[in-house]
């Protein structure tokens, strides 16, 4: 019998240390090493190595590069004392990346560990901490939009093949990320989508039917915003990848999730996430408005 999320051991206690750290036992999540990484930037930025951050805050080169590397659960206050020794003069920056300390999130994503990858369990993460959501997706419509059946036919299609409860797990896990959209705390949403995917026959006529009246239902929310980019609209600036653009606290706290064949890549570089934040920008530009994008759908939803 497979194996529920519910009763899926939990391993995330940690062990208490000195000076307000934490030592991680299980892997660390996408949050814990982005605010490492961000502290990282700030020492370089400052033109100090590792060796001499650590003798200047009074403590080892090991423990320093632990915290960069997400290994370690850091407490505010050690946050605000490392950007004091960096220079850092960004309130706005600091108090968002104290905000990002603690150790992991125990949120219902921590139910599926060991039982979909955990790039996944990583972006669900980001996504409940985002301020904002934007997405993209040029053949497949975006996870958090999707039917169950529908999701069900993408996902049966996965190389390797999924053994049954796997598939129903991963089904699931889908299925409950939708839940950032729901509620007093549900993220603004922004979906870009090309008619391709409104076309795709993902199960059949009356899959594809009952999923365009969703993603119609969803779009007349206040919250969410469904554009689509028509056939004819000319080339398209990373029209392969699915794109989630995760908005931070602050712009440089941002983070970009792109879905490729072998996994998710999660990318957090100052640069890079301004191309990509183009890239959005222009597929918006050629997306059709909110109201034409909507009779679109249906005008395919008829014509099935």
């Amino acid at each position: 019998m497979p194996t529920s999320p519910a009763v899926v051991r939990r391993r995330c206690s940690v062990r208490l240390q000195e000076g307000g750290m934490a030592r991680v036992k299980l892997p660390s999540s996408v949050r814990q090493r982005r605010l490492g990484a961000e502290l990282r930037r700030l020492r370089e930025r400052a033109n100090l190595s590792a060796t001499r951050a650590a003798e200047l805050f009074g403590t080892s080169q090991s423990r320093i590069s632990g915290i960069e590397a997400g290994g370690y659960a850091v407490s505010a206050e050690r946050v605000r004392a490392l950007a004091r020794l960096y220079g850092c003069e960004d309130r706005s920056l600091i108090e968002a990346l104290t905000r990002m300390t603690g150790g992991r999130t125990r949120g219902w994503w921590e139910e599926y560990r060991g039982i979909v990858p955990a790039d996944a369990l990583d972006l669900a993460e980001l996504e409940h901490h985002a301020t904002s959501l934007r997405v993209a997706s040029m053949i497949h419509l975006p996870g958090l939009l999707q039917t169950r059946e529908q999701a069900r036919v993408v996902m049966a299609g996965a190389v390797p093949a999924l053994a049954p409860f796997e598939l129903e797990h991963r089904i699931s896990y889908r299925i409950k990320r939708q839940g950032v959209l729901y509620g007093d705390m549900a993220k603004p949403l922004t979906a870009i989508v090309h008619e391709a995917a409104l076309r795709m026959d993902f199960g059949g006529p009356e899959v594809t039917r009952k999923q365009l009246q969703f993603l119609l239902e969803r779009g007349r929310e206040e919250h969410i915003c469904v554009l689509v980019i028509p056939f004819g609209s000319g080339p398209l600036p990373s029209a392969g990848n699915g794109i989630v653009h995760c908005g931070g606290e602050v712009s440089q706290l941002d983070s970009v999730q792109l879905d490729t064949d072998h996994g998710s890549v999660f990318i957090d570089a100052e640069v890079q996430l301004g191309e990509y934040r183009t890239i959005l920008d222009r597929m918006q530009t050629c997306a059709l408005d909110p109201a034409e994008s909507s009779d679109l759908i249906q005008r395919i939803a008829r014509e099935l």
